[in-house]
């Protein structure tokens, strides 16, 4: 991981893999963000414990038992047989951004920089994906009326149809009768 590619420090494929969505939020476990960083896990938690108040519910919390189970059996966070002894923490886009002021390395600091990009990114992709959801549905919409405007012609077009097939019947002379004629 110590070897850039394309002037990056780790491929942007590997950060957006380490993307989770817990409680409605994007967030980065602890243990993958050290791996990141090139620092102990235990090292980074610790930095975020000294530095608690840089750190609300909306930046940084840790998973409930049930939630690092589910987590674990879904990503394979812990190799089997392996332990934990504190929960994991989980960072938000914020959170990730206010590591780079905990942690000093310059390391830590172009990673931060990377994972803010491809957080940016992500969120980029959601606004354009929901556009064109938006853009779909009044196409449908306006298709639909198409649909229902098109069913009225052609009820029209069958009714001249079929008055057109039906023989007049004859017309009743309206007016004085004159023998001269």
């Amino acid at each position: 991981m110590s070897g850039e590619t394309n002037g990056l420090l780790v491929p942007d494929e590997i950060i957006m893999n380490q993307i989770y969505y817990i409680r409605g939020h994007k967030v980065m476990l602890d243990a993958d963000l050290a791996t990141l960083y090139e620092v102990e896990t235990k090292q980074l938690k610790r930095q975020v414990k000294r530095n608690i108040d840089r750190f609300p519910e909306d930046f940084m919390f840790e998973l409930t038992s049930e939630e690092y189970i589910v987590s674990r059996s879904q990503n394979g966070t812990l190799k089997q047989g392996s332990n934990i002894k504190y929960a994991p923490m989980v960072f938000t886009e914020q959170g990730v951004a206010m590591l780079s002021s905990v942690l000093n390395s310059k390391r830590a600091i172009k990673v931060n920089i990377q994972i803010i990009r491809i957080f940016t990114r992500i969120r980029q992709m959601f606004v354009d994906n929901t556009e064109i959801r938006l853009e779909i549905e009044k196409i449908k919409n306006k298709l639909d009326n198409h649909d229902k405007n098109m069913e009225i012609v052609f009820r029209y077009l069958d009714e001249l149809l079929e008055k057109q097939e039906q023989p007049n019947p004859p017309r009743k002379r309206i007016g004085f009768k004159t023998d001269d004629f």
